[in-house]
């Protein structure tokens, strides 16, 4: 078992899945788990956001130069990238495609099992961080090892029948919070969670009683 409390087996994440472009990638983390363990509690959320990012566009970091900073975007799939923010805020990445090539998803926001007065506790990129304590020692860190203290994990089996159903409502849009390529339609977010940074132009937040919650996930 992949995290406390959860009903069912969670299948181990395909680390060869991500040895792909990181707009194919972004919507398959989607329903994957991100987990976070310290000394003190161990604490999980669905990832129901992600963008991508990629070299040949002006918005990635490796864009324009190779440096110390965002090296592990150039490196071997499979590792988080994590990066500060103005200073302040870190974001987690996972890096996808291949080495010498700097591609990766952001994880922009997770469905917590809080219940709906935390829905929106990790609902963006910076929150996801400080709610998990993700920070630059995560950096390079590879996503399936559990020792490390941060890994993913594949769909647990109920989520991934309720997206295959299409129940999870699946949406694709522009990226947001960037200056630059926004034409691309490179960010997915499931529209049946409330947990969302930022919902596409006219897509309504689903009513608290219609709505999914990582929180039907738990054992009874």
């Amino acid at each position: 078992m992949a995290a406390d409390g959860i009903s069912g087996a969670v299948p181990t994440f395909p680390l060869e899945t991500l040895h792909r472009p990181a707009a194919a990638v972004a919507p398959d983390l989607l329903g994957c788990l991100l987990v976070r363990r310290d000394r003190r509690r161990l604490c999980w959320g669905v990832i129901v956001e992600t963008e991508a990012y990629c070299q040949s566009e002006p918005a990635c970091h490796g864009r324009h130069r190779r440096s110390p900073s965002n090296e592990t975007l150039f490196g071997e799939p499979g590792r988080f990238y994590v990066y500060t923010s103005y200073g302040m805020h870190h974001c987690c990445n996972v890096v996808t495609d291949r080495p010498d090539w700097a591609s990766g998803v952001l994880l922009r926001a997770l469905d917590l099992p809080l219940g709906v007065e935390h829905e929106r506790r990790a609902a963006g990129p910076g929150l996801l961080c400080r709610c998990l304590g993700i920070d630059r020692s995560f950096d390079g860190q590879l996503v399936t090892d559990s020792a490390a203290g941060l890994w993913l994990t594949g769909r647990p089996p109920a989520l991934a029948a309720a997206m295959a159903s299409g129940a999870m409502a699946l949406r694709n849009g522009q990226r947001i919070g960037i200056s630059r390529a926004q034409e691309l339609a490179w960010r997915w977010y499931l529209g049946a969670s409330r947990s969302i940074s930022r919902r596409a132009p006219g897509d309504q937040r689903p009513h608290p009683a219609r709505c999914w919650s990582s929180t039907q996930l738990l054992e009874p």
